[in-house]
């Protein structure tokens, strides 16, 4: 991030435009929405920057901007669509003190301008660091259709009660409070009876959060997904930007984690295969400690919960402690890793049945129905396998697998940096070690990529293989 989005109090402060064509007025018209003192300076103005001036919204001074002019200004535009006259006209600006913005020109511009969706008091800037302004436009003309236009009436009577609402000494409850308010009950009494309508709502509702005692804490189970953010359930997100604390695995990525309410506590409560992890007995007590508190807890786990997530130990302990649950399922890795390579998880005529298995389990590699799985035609989409692979293959092998039997290796499936390797039952072990597969994969035993997928991933491998030399 380059630029660090921040609003600035411009109520009664300079801004200083340095132009009065088109691209001054597009600039403008963003600006004459705050209640700045507006200054603008250039010759041959338009018609709107004069309609402005003589309705006393802007002061016109028909000349260039001179030396003096910025004086005390918080911004200053330089908007002449002339790259000398701009580049004169931001020395000033700088040598005045003022924050200068350059129109159209990002390298020389101390800031930027970002789109506006404007449901005043609330403000939704959008910003691409200048590299894609038609998303920006799209964005907003997204949140312009999502964001009702009574969003602002409600936060302005929002703002006048915030006093009488911190009657609520409880962050938990004024959270509760202010969500009903926002997403449900404002709106419909705006609509039933107007603002006076909306004020009743708001005290009946504090009435209620008053009189409403601390209710017991929960812990929702959260699947993450394989790590893609746009794969999470709409669920998962509310529950997310629901919880007072989140406790998540270490292979959720920082893009789901940040989708929490900023003022959640967060911990990661790692484990890894072979190395230093969390004892599972402290995640518990972790979980029942805030749990315990009236806290809701989101225990973030990668894929689904209820596959390999070791589930069920935790909610043995919350059902222990009397603690309610939620369980929302994940996409987990075997699904996303069987769609990027254009292949199902089962197929008529090529195998009716599928095993969900894993390479090792807490006593060490994990033995399972070898002889079943080397049947001609079975498949298994095979978690934490990496170190097993050797374990793998000689199980298969001694039960009569054939070596030729496709295995594809899925690694950080869905994320940007996924990775697809072909190999066989017979030379897994070395595929893995030539293709450098270190990240979390699934391994689909007996499933072979589509022609067009399996093409796509030889130019992937082929490309991470040149970044590493």
């Amino acid at each position: 991030m380059r630029h660090f989005p921040v609003f600035v109090n411009l109520d009664g402060r300079r801004v200083v435009v340095s132009g009065v064509g088109e691209t001054a007025v597009a600039k403008l018209r963003l600006i004459l929405k705050t209640s700045a003192r507006v200054s603008v300076f250039g010759v041959e103005a338009e018609p709107i920057v004069r309609k402005w001036a003589d309705e006393g919204r802007i002061t016109l001074t028909e000349r260039p901007v001179e030396a003096g002019d910025a004086i005390c200004a918080r911004l200053f535009y330089a908007a002449n669509n002339d790259a000398d006259e701009d580049a004169r006209a931001a020395a000033i600006g700088h040598q005045a003190g003022a924050l200068v913005n350059i129109v159209d020109n990002l390298a020389d511009s101390q800031f930027i301008t970002p789109a506006i969706v404007d449901r005043d008091p609330v403000t939704v800037a959008i910003g691409t660091e200048g590299a894609a302004p038609v998303l920006a436009r799209k964005i907003k003309a997204d949140l312009e259709e999502r964001l009702p236009a009574s969003l602002g009436v409600l936060a302005r009577i929002g703002q006048a009660f915030r006093g009488r609402a911190e009657m609520l000494a409880d962050s938990k409850k004024r959270r509760a409070f202010w969500t009903k308010f926002y997403f449900g009950a404002g709106d419909q009494a705006l609509k039933a009876g107007g603002k006076e309508a909306v004020r009743d709502t708001l005290e009946t509702l504090l009435t209620d959060g008053i009189e409403t005692r601390h209710g017991p804490g929960s812990v929702t189970f959260v699947g993450a997904g394989p790590g893609d953010p746009e794969l999470l359930t709409l669920k998962a997100r509310n529950s997310l930007h629901e919880a007072d604390v989140v406790l998540h695995d270490r292979l959720v990525p920082l893009p789901i984690i940040e989708l929490a309410r900023r003022e959640a506590i967060i911990v990661e409560t790692g484990k890894k295969g072979f190395g230093p992890a969390w004892n599972q007995d402290d995640i518990n007590a972790l979980m029942i400690e805030h749990a315990g508190s009236g806290a809701h807890v989101v225990r973030l786990k990668s894929g689904d919960p209820a596959v390999f997530g070791r589930l069920e130990e935790e909610l043995d302990a919350l059902d222990e402690a009397g603690i309610d649950f939620e369980i929302v399922p994940g996409i987990t890795s075997a699904s996303a890793a069987v769609a990027s390579i254009g292949r199902s998880l089962t197929r008529r005529g090529r195998n009716a049945s599928l095993r969900i298995i894993t390479g090792h389990d807490a006593e060490g590699f994990a033995d399972h129905d070898w002889k079943a799985l080397a049947r001609p035609g079975e498949a298994a989409a095979i978690y934490m396998g990496l170190k097993a692979s050797a374990y793998v293959r000689g199980r298969l092998l001694m039960h009569g697998a054939d070596a030729e039997t496709a295995v594809t290796i899925v690694e950080n499936a869905s994320r940007t940096d996924q990775r697809i390797v072909s190999a066989t039952l017979g030379n897994l072990p070395d595929a893995l070690a030539d293709a450098g597969i270190i990240g979390p994969a699934v391994l689909l035993y007996g499933i072979a990529p589509r022609g067009a997928a399996a093409a796509v991933a030889d130019l992937r491998n082929t490309f991470h293989q040149a970044e590493a030399v």
